[in-house]
């Protein structure tokens, strides 16, 4: 009996069915490759994925048809193969960039722990909310003192681990580039930029634009993001991301193919409309 048992655990795995629709007339198990009347039931066809630019455009019809706000924000919903060689995976990570369309209208407050009075002046005049050391560990405990971003110089970190349970993925790290000695510069990436992160394992879901930016802010901005996003994984592995969609804030979601935004040819698709508004 025992042997039976072990017998039918090394039988192998049958492996799924993978069905090629390539060259057949219709894909499998749907009624046709694009359905003929605007009113269709959906299970009956593949989905529709759309050109970026085309994906924009609808959103932009969308919030004249419904009457919804025009100033509403524009999300993008990103699925990554987080794969790498011999069964490694790329870790989940937090990335700031600087958008070249900035949709927030003010700056975001930025925190800088040094114990060097001199640093502590450049941070100030560099545009940092709050510059000091140990002191403001006990008042950002106790929620008197709070921050979009936290940066740190190298020398006071050990010293900040008491925060780490409270600022969580806002805590200070040289991989976020938020630790390092050029305040400044650090500054300069803080104050005016975005952060999105890798949620449940491969997900990213962040805004990118707001629904009355011009087409061409609003692509630039999601070929920025997904240029970073891509730059977390090696570009020999093949594409990052497997699936992208577009969506407002009051609108349904559409696919749109990542790889085209991708591409050198992007830019100039963005100085092209950029000339036909002008």
């Amino acid at each position: 009996q025992k042997k039976d048992k072990t017998e039918v655990a090394e039988e192998p795995k049958k492996q799924k069915k993978v069905i090629n629709d390539e060259n057949r007339h219709k894909p499998y198990g749907k009624t046709a490759w694009v359905p003929v009347d605007d009113v269709h039931i959906l299970r009956y066809y593949p989905r529709t994925i759309y050109e970026a630019a085309e994906a924009i455009d609808m959103l932009k019809n969308f919030q004249k048809l419904d009457f919804t706000p025009h100033e509403q924000p524009v999300y993008v919903d990103l699925r990554l193969n987080m794969k790498l060689e011999k069964k490694k995976k790329v870790d989940p990570f937090i990335s700031t960039v600087h958008l070249p369309h900035p949709f927030k209208a003010g700056m975001n407050r930025v925190l800088v722990f040094t114990e060097d009075a001199h640093q502590a002046k450049v941070a100030m005049e560099n545009g940092a909310a709050i510059a000091g050391g140990v002191e403001l560990i006990q008042p950002i405990l106790d929620d008197e003192i709070s921050a979009d971003f936290y940066i740190a110089v190298p020398d006071i970190l050990s010293k900040l681990v008491p925060l780490k349970n409270k600022l969580r993925k806002k805590f200070p790290k040289s991989k976020r580039g938020s630790v390092g000695l050029h305040i400044p510069k650090m500054l300069e990436l803080f104050k005016t930029g975005h952060e999105y992160l890798v949620e449940n394992e491969c997900y990213i879901r962040t805004q990118i634009a707001t629904l009355d930016m011009p087409k061409e802010h609003i692509f630039s901005n999601l070929r920025t993001v997904l240029l970073d996003v891509c730059s977390h994984r090696p570009a020999d592995m093949g594409p990052f991301i497997e699936r992208a969609i577009m969506a407002s804030h009051t609108s349904e979601a559409l696919w749109f193919r990542s790889q085209d935004v991708l591409q050198p040819e992007a830019e100039k698709k963005i100085i092209k409309w950029k000339k036909t508004r002008d």
